[in-house]
C-alpha cells in the first residue's frame, strides 16, 4: 500500500526553507472549529496553543496578532502596540482575500503578503507553541523564537482583562 504523501502548506514550506524544526499534528475536521476544540483533538496543551487574528488599523494597514486560544484581544492595547488610533477585526468573509487562508486555517506564516506580526509575549515562556499549519486539520508545533525569527514578529501584551 502506498504511503500517503503529506501535503505541504505555505507555512510548512517557509519553515523548511528557513531550516526551522517543527512538528505537524493532523486532525480530522471538515469545517471551522475553535482553538479549544483543536487543542482537544490534537492533545496540545491549551496554554501553549495560539490562534491567529487579523486586524485592520485606521490607516487601512493589516496586522497579524497571535494569542493564546483561550484569551481575547484588547483592541485598545493592540492599537497602541502598532501605533494606530484604533484597530478592528477583519470580517470573516474577507479572510481568504486578505490572507490566502480560510477561517480556522489561518497561520501567521505564509499569508499572501507579509503583514506585521505581533506575538503575545507569554508565548516566549514556552519551549514550543502550537499554531495553525495553514489549513483546517493541520497544527504546527515550533519554538516561539523560531516563529519570531521567520516572521519578524514583535512581542507585546495585548490581552483583554489580563491581571
Amino acid at each position: 500500500m502506498a504511503k500517503k504523501k503529506e501535503i505541504k502548506t505555505n507555512a510548512m514550506r517557509i519553515l523548511d526553507k528557513n531550516k526551522i524544526k517543527y512538528e505537524v499534528l493532523q486532525y480530522e475536521c471538515d469545517e471551522f472549529i475553535d482553538g479549544l476544540h483543536t487543542a482537544e483533538k490534537t492533545g496540545a496543551p491549551v496554554e501553549q496553543s495560539f490562534k491567529t487574528l487579523v486586524l485592520q488599523g485606521k490607516s487601512k494597514q493589516y496586522y497579524v496578532f497571535v494569542l493564546p486560544i483561550a484569551e481575547e484581544i484588547d483592541l485598545k492595547h493592540a492599537a497602541r502596540l502598532v501605533e494606530e488610533k484604533s484597530v478592528e477585526m477583519i470580517h470573516v468573509k474577507d479572510i481568504t482575500d486578505i490572507t490566502g487562508y480560510v477561517r480556522g486555517g489561518c497561520s501567521p506564516l505564509g499569508m499572501k503578503k507579509n503583514y506585521p506580526v505581533i506575538l503575545q509575549e507569554d508565548a516566549c515562556n514556552y519551549d514550543k507553541i502550537y499554531i495553525s499549519g495553514g489549513r483546517i486539520g493541520t497544527t504546527l508545533c515550533l519554538n516561539p523564537q523560531d516563529l519570531i525569527q521567520v516572521t519578524g514578529a514583535r512581542t507585546g501584551d495585548f490581552l483583554e482583562n489580563k491581571a
